[in-house]
């Protein structure tokens, strides 16, 4: 490890305007454990392997879903196109003030139990094989099982949809 010797303090809007020029996607994780199931939007996703097919995936601690994650050990994600804003959006809001949000739109379950958005891109599900904390988030690492192509399109993205990421 690199050795530190002046601690420099991090200027807070250099942080936040930097992390905000990253790239990110919006997709619809879908989890569930028995009857209970959820689906919320996400950014902090990505590819970490080729083989075997893995995906790292970062849910906050303090919601919902990660519950739902640990449960079943599985979850789906389900690739959100340029013109899905208002999904996004809807799914973005918290369980806790809306828990019913799952029944706003067209889904079904896909071989794991984990709901998988209708009108998607494509989709993925995946089985968890590691997962770590991280701050206020626990990273998910989840081997891919299953694919689907949907529709085509353009994917959305956190700018596209004109949303910011606190950074």
């Amino acid at each position: 490890m690199p050795q530190i010797t002046k601690e420099i303090p991090l200027d807070p809007v250099a942080k936040k305007t930097v992390l905000r020029l990253f790239t990110y996607g919006l997709y619809a994780v879908g989890v569930a454990a028995g009857e209970d199931r959820n689906m919320f939007t996400a950014n902090w996703v990505t590819q970490v392997s080729f083989e075997p097919p893995l995906i790292a995936m970062s849910v906050q601690n303090d919601g919902h879903s990660i519950d739902l994650i640990r449960q079943s050990r599985s979850f789906a994600i389900s690739v959100l196109g340029d013109d899905q804003r208002d999904i996004a959006g809807l799914l973005g809001k918290r369980w806790k003030l809306r828990p019913e949000k799952i029944e706003e739109v067209a889904y079904r379950l896909g071989m794991t139990g984990s709901p998988i958005l209708e009108d998607a891109l494509g989709s993925v599900e995946c089985i968890v094989t590691d997962s770590m904390a991280a701050g206020d988030s626990t990273l998910f690492i989840g081997r891919v099982m299953a694919a689907e192509v949907g529709r085509e399109g353009t994917p959305l993205t956190m700018a596209g949809a004109g949303f910011r990421h606190a950074g």
